[in-house]
């Protein structure tokens, strides 16, 4: 069963209540939801593999610290996934980006790709998969299986706001990807929308309703 860790810091907690409100509009919604991708970032790559390396400070030689093993990539599930995409390469910018195409068919929530490109050495990569919401999981669940069918067999998935159902089918289809979610809200709507949640995400990062 795959792990899910709840990014629980104040700061976190304090800029998802912002983004919440529904008086929260598009410029202040885009950069907070990239700043929490950012934050979140940091708590899912805590466990990444380091090496010694010798290095000369301006003062002496020593041994220091630096990430070994894998190459990063971070993958956004588009559209809304894009919002994410700045705040985790501040944090690793040396990672690759790829992108995945998905909607969500508004009669049968189920997802119907569009679009995938990924790095060529993809499979050979940790990566991290972002999405703001994970409500039904279908979408997370259809792009993790692309990924997979890619080569792909160490990913981690991050949302900012999930949904208990979401969650459930991610873990079900998907237990060897664990997730990182800010929020686990209270269910899904009768539309396949989270609640209290915050609307929907794709909207209000890009001010198109």
């Amino acid at each position: 069963m795959s792990k899910v860790t709840v990014c629980d810091h104040p700061l976190i907690q304090h800029k998802l209540r912002v983004i919440r409100d529904r008086n929260c509009g598009t410029k202040d919604f885009r950069m907070i939801v990239s700043e929490i991708a950012g934050l979140m970032c940091y708590e899912a790559t805590r466990d990444l593999k380091l090496e010694d390396v010798e290095i000369d400070t301006p003062i002496a030689r020593m041994t220091a610290k630096q990430l070994s093993g894998r190459k990063l990539a971070v993958v956004p599930i588009l559209r809304a996934g894009l919002g994410m995409v700045e705040g985790m390469l501040q944090m690793i910018p040396a990672a690759k980006v790829g992108h995945i195409g998905l909607y969500r068919d508004p009669e049968t929530l189920n997802p119907v790709e569009y679009y995938c490109k990924l790095p060529a050495d993809c499979g050979e990569r940790e990566v991290f998969v972002v999405d703001p919401m994970l409500a039904t999981g279908g979408s997370a669940c259809a792009a993790l299986t692309m990924l997979k069918g890619h080569g792909c067999r160490h990913i981690r998935m991050l949302n900012i706001i999930a949904a208990p159902e979401g969650v459930a089918r991610v873990q079900k289809e998907h237990p060897d990807v664990d997730i990182y979610v800010c929020a686990i809200d209270e269910r899904l709507n009768d539309n396949g929308y989270i609640i209290p949640g915050l609307g929907d995400a794709g909207d209000r990062i890009f001010g198109t309703k």
